[in-house]
């Protein structure tokens, strides 16, 4: 759960609070250049982090060579002068629903965690019931007539702290956004979360068409693609990034390629029509928030504390 991962995170920030104070109190020891080039160290590339590395285990050959109680605590907590990646990756049931106190509770941390949500926008692991991710005019368990309320926008809700790194992706419509995406959450010194889509046997359609379908997604609007990078506020430009266009299919070009979807018009086909006409006033609605929220200036979004 969110918990045990902030509580990694946790553990891990203290023992390099550890470390760097042995290393001051080992200063003369080791070597003053040593001890400030591992402290000052870059590592943010993968190339740095191997530098870091190299470091690190040389000044480990250092401390067992030495005999005083100092170095022995050093070396038991020398390895968290790597920088350390903490990821979190879960459903989607997990994040929007039952563990949804212990995500918020992470990003509202301010710590250096990471969270990926592969959100299938159904309760996959058992049986495929209905959860606040799943979106309008689909059907599910517990929503067998189709969900007539919105799907819970995450990203949003991330986004309103202000410090929190957010991103939306759908690999089969733009991979290279994802991995950009990807990279950027690992960088940024803060709580960030990834909403990743994933297709789901859940869906109802042969799942060699998912990354075909995920594209269809997004340029139906349904799976906007966006970015919201805190540093960007920093350097004075708009935090948030629209990485979709405008959609180009309507949503049920996309929906009704799913049995979730097309299952209620075989079966009460007025109510599909009149939760398609909902969902799709839904999706306009969320594009012209987006789109004016990617227009905005810098200064319009909350500051990082």
């Amino acid at each position: 759960n969110a918990e045990f991962g902030l509580g990694m995170r946790v553990t891990a920030d203290k023992q390099l609070d550890i470390a760097k104070q042995y290393l001051l109190e080992l200063k003369d020891e080791l070597g003053s250049e040593t001890v400030t080039e591992i402290i000052d160290a870059k590592q943010i590339l993968e190339s740095e982090l191997a530098v870091q590395q190299l470091r690190v285990q040389k000044l480990k050959e250092q401390l067992r060579k030495m005999s005083s109680s100092a170095a022995a605590h050093l070396l038991s907590v020398a390895d968290q002068l790597v920088r350390r990646s903490v990821w979190l990756v879960g459903g989607d049931g997990w994040a929007y629903d039952i563990g949804y106190g212990g995500l918020d509770h992470a990003l509202a941390s301010g710590r250096n965690i990471n969270i990926l949500v592969l959100d299938t926008e159904v309760y996959s692991n058992t049986g495929g019931q209905s959860s606040k991710s799943t979106p309008t005019a689909a059907t599910a368990k517990f929503a067998a007539g189709g969900k007539t309320g919105g799907k819970k926008d995450l990203a949003m809700q991330a986004i309103s702290y202000g410090n929190v790194y957010v991103a939306r992706v759908a690999f089969g419509a733009n991979p290279q956004q994802t991995l950009l995406a990807m990279r950027e959450a690992e960088a940024y010194d803060g709580p960030s979360i990834i909403l990743a889509y994933s297709h789901c046997i859940a869906h109802g359609y042969d799942l060699k068409d998912g990354l075909s379908q995920q594209n269809k997604a997004v340029s139906s609007g349904h799976w906007p693609l966006l970015r919201y990078n805190p540093v960007l506020r920093k350097k004075n430009q708009n935090p948030f990034v629209l990485d979709s266009t405008r959609p180009t299919i309507s949503l049920k070009d996309y929906a009704y390629n799913e049995l979730r979807y097309k299952v209620l018009t075989m079966t009460n086909p007025e109510t599909a029509e009149e939760l398609m006409k909902h969902a799709q006033e839904l999706v306009n609605l969320k594009w012209k928030n987006y789109e004016e929220l990617a227009t905005k200036k810098a200064s319009d979004f909350v500051p990082i504390a």
